[in-house]
């Protein structure tokens, strides 16, 4: 935990369920007392969700990974100042969809062969992590579609396909290995309910 507050994030394939269950804890937590702010990336702030839209709508070919990966860096910088940060030094809980992972998976592995510049630039112009981060593993095929049928205008990614997302569980499954005491692993592949209980069950053990 981080000496001013507990910062936590989400992360998993499109469709995994994890805005739902990050929504999900903020309102339980805060039912119980705790100061929760729910927050998301791409976005977070003014500045960074003008990047979102860059980043996340039209042609898959729009931007090449090397491009992707200094708008989202850039969108994460100004999230950190005007929202994180001030956030956690008010002492409350910041619940995040999406944080620097994404990029080291998105960017630095499935996107490219990225992920030295990844956590270069992550060191340089981040320098942080969350003090917990809940993975929620789901079958590739079965996030894609629920995903899909979101039918959103933000599916850059999504439309990909398949491949990308089966890249990208095994680079996040990896990854839990690589931080083991930062990252727990949920089954995604089960009602909403059991996920959200083990969540919860995952994140009470930092709590203040």
């Amino acid at each position: 935990m981080t000496s001013k507050g507990l910062f936590v994030s989400f992360e998993g394939i499109d469709g995994s369920g994890k805005s739902t269950q990050a929504r999900r804890l903020a309102d339980t937590l805060t039912a119980r007392g705790h100061e929760a702010v729910l927050t998301r990336e791409p976005g977070g702030s003014p500045g960074a969700e003008e990047i979102r839209a860059l980043v996340l709508q039209g042609d898959p070919d729009r931007w090449s990974a090397e491009t992707e990966l200094l708008l989202f860096t850039a969108a994460r910088r100004d999230h950190l100042e005007r929202t994180i940060r001030p956030a956690l030094a008010a002492h409350r809980i910041v619940i995040c969809d999406r944080f620097a992972d994404s990029t080291r998976m998105y960017q630095g592995l499935s996107r490219g062969d990225l992920r030295a510049a990844v956590d270069q630039l992550h060191e340089l112009m981040i320098g942080q992590e969350p003090d917990v981060t809940i993975l929620i593993d789901m079958d590739p095929a079965a996030g894609l579609a629920r995903a899909k049928s979101r039918q959103t205008v933000e599916e850059r990614f999504e439309d990909f396909g398949v491949a990308l997302q089966e890249d990208m569980r095994t680079g996040f499954l990896a990854l839990a290995q690589e931080f083991p005491d930062r990252i727990r692993v949920i089954d995604g592949n089960r009602p909403e309910e059991a996920v959200a209980r083990d969540v919860l069950d995952a994140v009470e053990t930092c709590l203040p």
